[in-house]
C-alpha cells in the first residue's frame, strides 16, 4: 500500500537537447495475473542485455550503454511516450465512478480504495522523489504494477503477499490488512542522493546507522560487505530512520513481527539481487511494506522491486566506473533527482521547474527497460488513446462485481 495509507489498507531525436547528470526458480503460480500471462499478452524477447554484453564491454564511459543498446526499440518507446504525455494517470477519483468503492488514501503514486474486504490500488503515473510529485511519466503507472506483479508472484516462496487479482494494467485488487508503520529498507552500496540515503548520512560523519555499525575508509557507491536494514518510518510528510529498538519500544512493532518482517526483507532482497544479475542488473537497494492478517499472517504488500523502490545499475560496467571515479549506469530515477538537485531545492522551494521533456522520455524509457530486462518479456504499450482512468473505472467495476 502507499505509504501514506491508513493501517487499515493495505528522450529521443527532435527533442530539445537536456544534460543527464553525470536465477533460482520458483513455480508459477496459477494465480498469476491473466494480462500479464507469459502466453497471452506478453511475447518473449531476448534479455536486452545479454545479447549485447559482450561487445558493451567495460570501459570508462566511452562504451555504448547498455541502456542505447537496441536503438530501434528505444526510439520506438520514447516517441511512444512523447505522444503519450497527454494521456497519464494523474489523479483518479474511482469512487465517483465505481459503486460501492470508498477513496481510503492517497499516497504519492498510488491511490488506495476501499471495497468490503478488498483494496483496490490504482498506480499512478505521478513521479514522487524529496517527498513531492515531480512529474506524470507515460506508461509509469503499468509499469510499476506489472513489475510488482511479476515479483509478487516470483516470491511466494519467501513469504505470503496481499494481491487478489489485477483486472487492470494499473491495478491491482488485494487483502485488507493491518499495515505496519514501518518501511524496511534494505541496501547492498553506500550511495545515494536523498537526505536519507546511507551515502548521505555517511558522508556527514554517521558511523552507526539505524543499529547499523560502518566501518571508516568508504567511499560513494562502494558495495557494503553485507547488505544491512536500515528501516523508516513517517512523519508528517518524510521518512525518519529509526533503529529496530526505536521500532520495538515504541510499539510501532512487537519483536516477533518485526524480527520475522526483517528476515523476510533481507531473503526478498538476496532473492531480488540474485535475479537481477543474471539479467545483467545489479539491486543496489529497495524498500518492503508488511500487513499482518486478521490470523496472524505477516504479507508483502504495496510495491516489489520497481524502479520506484529500488535502485538498479548495470552490472557490467559497475567496476570499472567505479575504480575510475564514475557513477554507475542507473536503470532508475536517480537521474531525475540529480536533474533537480542541480536545478532548484526540492526541499524547500515552493515551486518546482518543469521537468524537460526529454528527461521524462527518457525515464519511460529505463522503467520500461528494466520491467523487459527483468521478466524477459516485451511492454505492451497501449494501443489505443482510450483515457486511462475511463478504462480504468470500467475494469475495476467489472472486477469487483466478479468477487
Amino acid at each position: 500500500m502507499s505509504p501514506s495509507a491508513p493501517p487499515s489498507a493495505l528522450r529521443l531525436r527532435g527533442l530539445p537537447k537536456a544534460s543527464l547528470p553525470a536465477s533460482s526458480s520458483s513455480p508459477p503460480s496459477a494465480r498469476f495475473p491473466h494480462h500479464l500471462s507469459m502466453s497471452a499478452s506478453s511475447s518473449r524477447r531476448p534479455p536486452p542485455l545479454a545479447a549485447t554484453a559482450a561487445a558493451a564491454g567495460t570501459g570508462s564511459g566511452a562504451s555504448p550503454s547498455l541502456l542505447a543498446a537496441d536503438p530501434g526499440h528505444r526510439d520506438a518507446v520514447l516517441l511512444a511516450a512523447r505522444g503519450a504525455m497527454a494521456n497519464c494517470l494523474g489523479e483518479t477519483s474511482l469512487h465517483l465512478a465505481v459503486p460501492g468503492l470508498r477513496l481510503a488514501a492517497k499516497g504519492k503514486v498510488r491511490d488506495v480504495y476501499e471495497s468490503g474486504e478488498h483494496l483496490v490500488l490504482v498506480t499512478t503515473d505521478r513521479q514522487s522523489a524529496f517527498d513531492r510529485v515531480l512529474a506524470s511519466i507515460p506508461f509509469k503507472g503499468q509499469v510499476l504494477n506489472e513489475t510488482s506483479l511479476w515479483w509478487f508472484d516470483r516470491t511466494r516462496h519467501i513469504t505470503p503477499n496481499a494481491v487478489v487479482s489485477s483486472p487492470d494494467k494499473n491495478v491491482t485488487i488485494a487483502k485488507r490488512c493491518s499495515v505496519f508503520p514501518v518501511e524496511f529498507v534494505v541496501r547492498g552500496y553506500v550511495t545515494g542522493s536523498t537526505d536519507t540515503s546511507l551515502w548521505t548520512v555517511y558522508n556527514k560523519g554517521a558511523r552507526n546507522y539505524c543499529g547499523n555499525v560502518l566501518r571508516d575508509g568508504m567511499v560513494k557507491n562502494q558495495k557494503l560487505s553485507a547488505n544491512i536494514l536500515t528501516p523508516t518510518t513517517k512523519a508528517a510528510d518524510h521518512d525518519v530512520p529509526v533503529t529496530p529498538e526505536e521500532i520495538i519500544n515504541s510499539g510501532l512493532m512487537s519483536k516477533e513481527d518485526f524480527d520475522e518482517a526483517r528476515s523476510k526483507a533481507l531473503s526478498l532482497f538476496a532473492y531480488g539481487q540474485e535475479v537481477a544479475l543474471e539479467n545483467g542488473l545489479i539491486l543496489v537497494d529497495t524498500k518492503y511494506e508488511f500487513g499482518k492478517t486478521a490470523d496472524g499472517t505477516i504479507m508483502l504488500i504495496d510495491e516489489v522491486h520497481t524502479p520506484d523502490s529500488s535502485r538498479y545499475w548495470i552490472a557490467d560496467s559497475y567496476k570499472e566506473r567505479f575504480s575510475s571515479g564514475l557513477e554507475p549506469e542507473n536503470v532508475d530515477k536517480e537521474f531525475l533527482r540529480l536533474w533537480f538537485k542541480n536545478n532548484c531545492n526540492p526541499y524547500e522551494d515552493a515551486a518546482l521547474p518543469e521537468a524537460p521533456e526529454e528527461l521524462v522520455c527518457e525515464l519511460a524509457w529505463r522503467y520500461i527497460f528494466l520491467f523487459e530486462t527483468i521478466t524477459n518479456t516485451k511492454f505492451e504499450i497501449p494501443k489505443t488513446q482510450e483515457p486511462i482512468h475511463e478504462r480504468i473505472s470500467r475494469n475495476v467495476a467489472q472486477a469487483l462485481q466478479n468477487l
